[in-house]
This record gives structure tokens, sequence and C-alpha cells, in this order.
């Protein structure tokens, strides 16, 4: 009988669930002092994202690592923002950066927004080959972002955020200049 109880009590422990751990970081100087941490229930994959905000003359860029639950790789450009993002799903995957995102040229060109219209043609960069279109409501205020971004962030996209919808086409300003900030 305790021969039993001992098989069952180690089966336990082996057949427990494995929580991944993922490196955290958030830095405008580089994630030169990253922490471990055990990411919490249904977090699967670790990301590494680098984000370079502009506005006018001022410019950043921006090194975030964390767990999160579904994770598209790729890149996406709405103008005074771009951002790489690279996904993984083994413990510690994400102790590099994320590439810096692309200044290159592709020949694709996006619709994008800034605070008075959505008019304005940005032109993709690197593996950017399709137009996207964020519409949502936040603090009661309708919002639309457009840009470029890439097809496998597209393909990636699985979430309901409850306040905002996604969408991807492909062409040279395919999403469409219609729509517009609302405040």
């Amino acid at each position: 009988m305790d021969l039993q109880i001992s098989v069952f009590l180690l089966f336990i422990l082996f057949t427990a669930g494995h929580s991944l751990s993922c490196y955290e970081c958030k830095s405008v100087t580089g994630c030169a002092d990253q922490k471990l941490k055990t990411c919490p229930s249904g977090f699967s994959q670790c990301s590494s994202s680098t984000a370079v905000v502009q506005f006018g003359y001022f410019s950043t860029k921006v090194k975030i690592k964390d767990c999160i639950a579904a994770c598209p790789s790729g890149s996406m450009n709405f103008g005074f923002i771009k951002l790489t993002t690279s996904c993984c799903d083994t413990d510690e995957c994400n102790v590099r950066d994320a590439r810096d995102p692309s200044n290159i040229p592709n020949g694709r060109k996006c619709y994008s927004c800034d605070i008075q219209s959505c008019s304005n043609k940005l032109i993709c960069t690197g593996d950017e080959d399709h137009c996207i279109t964020a519409t949502g409501t936040f603090g009661g205020r309708s919002m639309v972002v457009k840009g470029c971004a890439s097809k496998s962030v597209c393909d990636g996209i699985q979430f309901d955020l409850g306040v905002a919808s996604v969408s991807c086409c492909e062409g040279n300003l395919c999403n469409s200049v219609d729509q517009r900030w609302e405040f």
C-alpha cells in the first residue's frame, strides 16, 4: 500500500504543470537589468519588443520583455511608432532583445493617421507587406490607427480587446483613407 501511495505522489510531482519562465524588462536604455520571472497561468509565450517612438524631432527607443498569452512575431509601423516583436515558447527564450525596426523601404505604401486625419501615405519598411487598420473606443472616444504590418503580425491577430477591432489587407493603400481620429 505504501508503494502505491509513493508511486502516486511521484506521478503527481512529475506531471504537475510546468510554468514558463521569461525575462522581464521595460527600459529606454536597453535591457541590461532584465529579471527572470515565472509566467502566470494562461501566459504561454515570452516576448521581446523594440519600439521606436517619434514625435517631430523627438525620438526614443523602448525595449520591452515579458510573458504574454499570444504573440505574433513581426513588425508594425504607424508612422509615429515602429514596433518589432519576437516571440518564443521555451524557458528563458527571450534573453535577446528584438531587432530594431527596419528603415529600409520595401516599395509598399499604406495610409496612416495623425491627430487630424488618416490621409497620410506611409512608406512601409522591412518585412511590412500588409496594411493594418485598428479601430476602437477608448475613454468614450472613437479612435483609428493605420499603418504597415508584416504578414506574420496580420496572421497572428487572434485576439479581441473588447474595445478594438483590427484588420489587415494586401496592396498599396488598401486601408482606405475614409476613416479618421475623432475626439
